[in-house]
């Protein structure tokens, strides 16, 4: 009865450890990977200031995306040295100049 209630606690764990982030599409020049930057907002420690600290993430991307679009993107497994998220959907797409 123990082996029942283990493995139907272990599927409800997993499935929120997805982590999904927003950003915008810097560099489309790879094939079917886009470099995503992830902007967020830290207080220093000591002043109190609020700073906008940025990291760039290489994306897997199915659909061809342009430079600028805003993107949602989720972790997954790593596909390559530098690639472990894939680009989940569209969130808006860049103006045309």
């Amino acid at each position: 009865m123990s082996d029942i209630q283990a493995t139907a606690g272990e599927g409800t764990a997993k499935a929120g450890l997805t982590r999904t982030l927003v950003g915008r599409v810097v560099s489309n020049k790879m094939q079917k990977t886009v470099t995503v930057l992830v902007e967020r907002k830290v207080k220093h420690p000591v002043y109190g200031k609020y700073m906008v600290r940025s990291t760039r993430y290489h994306a897997h991307a199915e659909q061809p995306y342009n430079e600028g679009d805003t993107v949602e993107i989720v972790e997954s497994r790593p596909i390559s040295r530098t690639k472990s998220w894939v680009v989940a959907r569209l969130v808006q797409a860049a103006a045309a100049v």
